[in-house]
């Protein structure tokens, strides 16, 4: 056990864009090491490809709440097991996970996710508009990726952007490392009876949204329905927003890789996914636990271990990807885990697609001169919680 390393060392990212070097050392000599988590047990980190989906796809690992044990600590504290939460189906297996998921997998198809895009580069062309007037220097995260994602998010699950003071903070202090527990905790409770609120209103007045379609169904109590929209919310907004703020940020970095871009809009698809791969915003808390002794690499994961995979790492592996610790955008990315892999895999991974291309895109289009307002090494960066972000993005044209 005294090779073990503690849970706080695949935190220490100090790159702005590199996940921390630890892992390059990992991948070579011990891509299933052992860690030991915040509640102090000893399990395992896995920082290799082609382990990462191992473990991802192996029914005989646990994503259950239930069981495990969580991989960093929450405002500070340690994240202790919890029952079942109806709804909140991402900690779940199957058949439970099976049951929801499959309610939701026909909202979020690339088909329909497509049929979004003429409705996204709208809403991303009036945000770069509200940017324009805001005047330079502007934050780019505040007034463009922020609300942009947002708006996009709340349209498709049924949220009035309107009273987003209702809803918006709260998944921003829980995923803020530093924000106060407090503080994150009456924002989730009102964002929930809130979300009780429109539940309601679609009972009496359904429209063209999630929310309705599934009141109508009749399937779900409203419990459930409240837990998936937070769910959703919770996942796709965050993630969404820092993918596109970060991925803006790189390319203002990478002047190369900007005047290819530019110079070939209609690669815009290759660019988003390269981005992805590149920058794999969702770093620290994808783990999952053994339902029974498991044999992997050599080793043996007891019943009860919990292993952690690091997606930046597996994004990062040079027996996947060549010169992986280079933003380029012409390589092909098919396979990269940005967005998990398995049945647990981002449900609302083709939207997420297209709020991106419409974002990046919008913004190329509006201007042309766009550029950081500050030294790249100024950007304040939130390093540490479940998503890797800017705090804020000054940029000028």
């Amino acid at each position: 056990m005294t090779d073990a390393i503690s849970f706080e060392v695949p935190w220490a990212r100090t790159d702005k864009f590199d996940p921390p070097e630890v892992f390059r050392t990992l991948r070579e000599e011990r891509p299933l090491a052992r860690m030991v988590y915040p509640d102090g047990h000893v399990g395992w980190i896995v920082s290799s490809y082609e382990l990462v989906r191992e473990v991802l796809s192996d029914p005989r690992f646990s994503h259950s709440s239930e069981i495990g044990h969580f991989p960093v600590t929450h405002h500070g504290q340690v994240v202790p097991n919890h029952p079942k939460i109806p709804g909140m189906f991402i900690h779940m297996d199957p058949p439970d996970h099976t049951r929801y998921r499959r309610m939701l997998t026909g909202e979020f198809t690339v088909r329909r996710a497509n049929r979004l895009a003429p409705r996204a580069e709208a809403l991303a062309a009036e945000q770069a508009e509200v940017l324009r007037r805001q005047g330079a220097p502007a934050d780019l995260l505040a007034h463009y990726a922020r609300p942009f994602v947002l708006r996009m998010l709340s349209e498709v699950v049924g949220l009035p952007y309107d009273e987003r003071d209702r809803y918006a903070h709260a998944p921003t202090l829980l995923h803020d490392p530093d924000a106060a527990m407090e503080d994150a905790a009456a924002a989730y409770a009102e964002a929930g009876a809130f979300f009780d609120e429109v539940i309601e209103r679609r009972r009496k007045e359904p429209e063209d949204d999630l929310i309705s379609r599934l009141v109508a169904e009749g399937q779900l109590t409203t419990e459930e329905l409240r837990n998936i929209v937070t769910l959703l919310l919770f996942a796709g907004y965050e993630t969404t927003e820092s993918a596109l703020a970060v991925g803006v940020f790189a390319l203002l970095h990478h002047t190369d890789q900007l005047a290819e871009v530019r110079a070939a809009p209609q690669h815009l698809d290759a660019a988003v996914e390269e981005l992805l791969r590149y920058l794999t915003v969702n770093q620290y808390d994808t783990y999952r636990t053994a339902l029974e002794d498991i044999e992997l690499h050599g080793e043996v994961i007891k019943k009860g271990d919990s292993v952690t995979v690091s997606l930046p790492a597996a994004n990062r592996d040079p027996a996947k990807f060549a010169c992986p610790a280079k933003l380029d955008l012409g390589r092909d990315t098919s396979g990269h885990v940005a967005f998990g892999f398995g049945i647990h895999q981002c449900l609302g991974q083709n939207l997420a697609r297209v709020e991106l291309r419409a974002g990046l895109g919008a913004l190329l289009r509006a201007f042309p001169d766009l550029r950081l307002a500050v030294p790249a090494d100024e950007v304040p960066l939130r390093l540490q919680g479940s998503v890797f972000a800017v705090k804020k993005l000054p940029v000028a044209w």
